[in-house]
């Protein structure tokens, strides 16, 4: 009996399809576009109670690490790594150069050398800290193996079974967040804004244990003018310090999409001013490169004819 040539052919690209599946795995669909989710962290809230900091390592099951007394400050978790993905900064003013503004009044009515403990112009600036989620993150422009990608909430999160713990995003990040687990499979590590959590519907452990909604979650585009409202209330206040740290898209050309409230400088949270992404630097350092090569060759082309 004789075999239909057209059959025979959709019986081949058949095979064919189901050997390439076997080879590459089967594509699967794009993920459906989503609202770009993130966080607002207004410090002039944070309690430094660290909840955050635990409900963060509990989720994930991230190692506890040892505490430090450092003996300059009670922050004894020090920085993010790759086993601490929030992490509550205590950062201690203590001095007679922070005036002390009480409410309705804008300027200092009890003397540093009167004032009671609890009256005095001390303060303490708490901030949790946390991966910033960039919009054009250096990190991901540096990864070579492809392991650091966009999800559909427009979160950077990391692909432990592709990394292959080059290091090179650790350099790249101007924030200090992304770091290898030195102890453990040696990857990248940092936090994945609880992609597992935001998959099913709920907001990430940090924002859901926050007692004072110092770290708030949703929409990105929704967090900014919040802020921005958040930012006003505190300037009527006489907070005239307070500004929006990456809430704007002035930082690494693009913004945020974890952005703060401080109260102070940046500098003083242990965060850049103006980040670079060092991407920026592959043109010049290149043509530098080319230059420096070209009269090198010229120099040794003129030393050999002599």
């Amino acid at each position: 009996m004789a075999i239909d040539p057209t059959k025979r052919a959709n019986g081949h690209g058949s095979s064919l399809k189901s050997m390439v599946s076997m080879l590459i795995g089967s594509k699967e669909p794009p993920m459906a576009t989503q609202a770009a989710m993130g966080f607002f962290t207004d410090t002039s809230l944070c309690i430094g109670c660290k909840a955050c900091e635990i409900a963060c390592k509990q989720w994930n099951q991230l190692p506890a690490s040892d505490p430090v007394w450092t003996g300059s400050s009670y922050d004894n978790t020090g920085q993010l790594s790759a086993t601490t993905w929030r992490h509550v900064q205590f950062i201690e003013q203590i001095g007679p150069n922070i005036p002390l503004i009480q409410p309705g009044n804008t300027s200092p009515s009890i003397s540093q050398s009167t004032a009671l403990p609890f009256f005095n112009s001390d303060r303490w600036l708490m901030h949790s800290d946390v991966c910033k989620h960039c919009a054009n993150a250096p990190c991901q422009e540096a990864c070579p193996t492809g392991s650091i990608i966009r999800t559909e909430f427009d979160t950077v999160y990391v692909q432990q079974d592709i990394c292959n713990g080059c290091g090179y995003c650790v350099i790249a990040c101007p924030f200090g967040v992304i770091a290898r687990d030195q102890d453990g499979d040696r990857t990248a590590h940092k936090c994945t804004l609880c992609y597992d959590r935001l998959k099913d519907g709920f907001e990430p452990a940090c924002a859901k244990a926050c007692p004072t909604d110092s770290i708030q979650f949703g929409e990105v585009e929704q967090l900014k003018a919040h802020a921005r409202e958040r930012l006003g209330i505190l300037h009527e206040r006489g907070v005239n310090e307070a500004q929006l740290y990456g809430a704007d898209d002035n930082i690494l050309e693009g913004g945020l999409n974890s952005f703060f409230l401080l109260l102070d400088k940046p500098e003083i949270y242990n965060l850049p001013q103006n980040p670079q992404r060092p991407s920026n630097n592959v043109v010049p350092a290149s043509l530098w490169t080319i230059l420096a090569a070209a009269v090198l060759g010229l120099c040794g082309i003129f030393l050999f004819k002599k």
